[in-house]
């Protein structure tokens, strides 16, 4: 499913003579507070796609892959609230904004903008983060927040107070050039 999703972008939404960077074990974690309880989460088994030539860049993961310190809590996010079976996988793809050559070694601060469809609904966002390049390798680190609501994510009433609104998102990602 990996490969499939990244011949896609190549022949798809990519130029063939673009300089691109790609990684399938890029991180993805969140962290919800609350003061009842905290959850967190990793996936490390992220595909991301980063063209050079257009500065478009695409993410895609398994909503299953998320793996939780408390085996419950993962049977719940699944099954209850991001309805996995029916929702796989979470996407974003976007093109940074800033006019930057990753091919040259250098750290650059950078801006995404694009779209990012998690539980099945679609929507507008902005990411902020960092690039390093070595010319032949890039890492990426962003940070942000995502609403529940926004992506019509239900939390039951009794389960409210232990599942923040707001889900603090990181990403960490090493890119090689293919």
């Amino acid at each position: 499913m990996k490969q499939l999703f990244l011949l896609t972008l190549l022949f798809v939404g990519f130029q063939s003579k673009a300089q691109l960077f790609m990684t399938t074990n890029g991180e993805v974690s969140f962290f919800s507070k609350t003061p009842m309880e905290d959850i967190d989460a990793v996936n490390k088994s992220v595909s991301s796609i980063i063209n050079t030539a257009t500065n478009e860049v695409a993410v895609q993961m398994r909503i299953t892959n998320f793996v939780f310190p408390n085996k419950l809590m993962q049977e719940h996010f699944n099954e209850n609230y991001l309805e996995s079976e029916k929702f796989p996988s979470a996407t974003f793809k976007g093109k940074i904004k800033e006019s930057v050559d990753l091919t040259v070694a250098g750290t650059y601060p950078i801006t995404a903008s694009g779209s990012a469809t998690i539980h099945g609904v679609t929507r507008p966002i902005e990411l902020k983060g960092t690039i390093v390049s070595t010319g032949a390798t890039l890492a990426l680190t962003c940070q942000f927040e995502v609403k529940l609501v926004d992506y019509k994510v239900d939390i039951p009433k009794i389960v409210f107070a232990k599942i923040a609104e707001v889900i603090k998102i990181s990403s960490k990602m090493n890119y090689t050039k293919k």
